[in-house]
């Protein structure tokens, strides 16, 4: 009887991680032993890309045969691209496993290397995944420099951004306002020329962020914070700079200044009169004539300094800071939930969680006798094909149908979580509700940015007459509308609560 390897791996972690195709895999090669009379002596499971070699169960395996030649006979895997994505490593390792004694195999595409002709058949299960791959990878490229340009940033946000989805399924990176202000003021330092990139970098070290001085570099010449994305040069396309659909941290200007400083060609820069705590609603709110975000500025009067917001567009629109500042504190208390809307919405809240959590109870148990009876199903066909009671075929479509129902089952069991009420958690997040203009008024100006990209979830916009009614987050929407329910029932005198239920989304 020989003895033999199976070999399992997988394309990616995630399938590693829930087992779909490893087990998919480890069953059809048992059942191939039995059917073979082959004795398996070793498994090795892999999650690793079979681009190379350089695996490290793979590693394991190989010097497993070197120390004990003779201990296998035959190294099994279900296809050739469990085996290799990469036709040239793969013959080069199909010599060394020969030279162990060992051949490997495919179970789905068995190949007698002994026939000439067959190396031709291994030939094509071999380059097909390699030419899948250059094919992916080169698709990859070009969709990536087509998003380029349409000014659209693919890959991990940089430093100052996040990655977030729109509601229509589009990546894209939004200012994260907390390490912006951060980007803010390392370009501001450098703009006045009297701070050297050196110094800098290692006070922004001091100051607890984690960032190499290389990744530093790249931060200062990076363009994309000035809204701008670069596509390089590729094959006689000469490089391009496109208009970013993200929105920028600072002005081309002060990035075009900062880079003739670095590079040496400005030696003094005056210093520009900035004071970012005067403008916390800088990038929240938009022209009411061209829809462009308004920025803001400090100039210099007779004897006073005076700060604005304003567009840069030539529309002129241009409002006090101090006057919009004010008035977005009044906006920000119309929110403010009334005494007793707060443990009224907390009653609510709890006792809908509650009723979410019931129905999530049922959902679960109704899940897992579904996995249960899938289950079942799958072991008594693999019983009725071992006794011969059932052909080959029939048994691959039972077994195919009722893997698919278990993923689907997996999937809707691990989306339907129960809902823990955590009651600390739940007053402190009400009672910052409560007194949001209270800690929006003493927070510092990322604090209050926080405050706002939180509450608002739309630009505002604003006129003389105040800001204008802006869509706001759920949970403040929902108590507020909560609060506008009891109000209704107080007029009609009524202790009929149930109302309000319709009121939570």
């Amino acid at each position: 009887m020989k003895k033999v390897f199976i070999y399992i791996r997988v394309s990616t972690d995630e399938q590693a991680d829930k087992g779909y195709s490893q087990r998919s895999q480890e069953e059809y090669l048992i059942k191939f032993c039995e059917l073979n009379n082959l004795t398996i002596v070793g498994a090795y499971f892999e999650d690793y890309s079979a681009k190379n070699f350089e695996r490290p169960e793979f590693k394991k395996l190989l010097i497993m045969l070197k120390k004990q030649k003779g201990l296998v006979d035959m190294l099994l895997f279900t296809k050739w691209d469990r085996f290799s994505r990469n036709a040239g490593d793969a013959y080069a390792m199909i010599n060394q496993l020969n030279k162990l004694g060992v051949e490997p195999q495919a179970i789905e595409q068995p190949l007698n290397l002994e026939i000439p002709e067959n190396k031709m058949m291994l030939a094509f299960y071999l380059a097909a995944p390699e030419v899948e791959n250059d094919r992916r990878a080169l698709n990859t490229f070009n969709g990536m420099r087509r998003a380029k340009k349409e000014g659209r940033y693919m890959g991990f946000a940089p430093f100052g951004y996040t990655n977030k989805i729109s509601e229509n399924g589009i990546k894209y990176i939004a200012i994260d306002e907390k390490k912006a202000g951060i980007v803010r003021w390392i370009f501001e330092k450098l703009n006045t020329g009297n701070f050297t990139a050196e110094s800098i970098w290692k006070s922004i070290v001091e100051q607890g962020y984690r960032i190499s001085k290389s990744s530093f570099w790249s931060l200062i010449k990076n363009a994309l914070y000035a809204g701008i994305i670069i596509v390089p040069e590729y094959k006689g396309e000469p490089e391009v700079k496109i208009k970013g659909t993200h929105e920028p941290i600072i002005s081309y200007e002060l990035f075009s200044n900062v880079q003739n400083i670095i590079n040496g060609k400005n030696k003094l820069q005056r210093t520009k009169i900035f004071d970012d705590s005067k403008f916390p609603l800088r990038g929240f709110i938009k022209c009411t004539n061209c829809g462009k975000l308004l920025t803001a500025s400090t100039s210099k009067g007779r004897s006073n300094y005076y700060s604005y917001y304003h567009c840069t567009s030539s529309c002129g629109v241009r409002f006090s800071s101090e006057f919009v500042n004010d008035e977005f504190v009044s906006e920000l208390r119309k929110w403010v939930p009334q005494k007793g809307m707060i443990e009224l919405f907390n009653l609510i809240l709890v006792d809908v969680m509650n009723q979410l959590n019931a129905t999530s109870k049922q959902d679960i148990m109704a899940i897992k006798e579904q996995v249960a009876f899938y289950t079942n199903k799958k072991k008594k066909s693999l019983q009725l094909y071992i006794d011969e009671r059932l052909d080959h075929q029939d048994y691959n479509y039972i077994k195919i149908d009722c893997e698919k129902n278990l993923l689907i089952l997996e999937e809707k069991l691990i989306s339907t979580t129960l809902k823990k009420n955590n009651p600390e958690e739940l007053n402190k997040a009400l009672d910052i509700i409560s007194n949001i203009d209270y800690l929006y008024t003493n927070s510092c100006v990322s604090k209050k940015k926080e405050i706002i990209g939180s509450i608002f979830t739309e630009k505002l916009e604003f006129t003389n007459y105040g800001f204008r009614t802006a869509k706001i987050n759920e949970v403040v929407n929902m108590i507020y509308n909560v609060g506008k329910a009891f109000e209704k029932i107080k007029m009609v005198q009524t202790s009929d609560f149930s109302s309000l239920y319709q009121e939570v989304p």
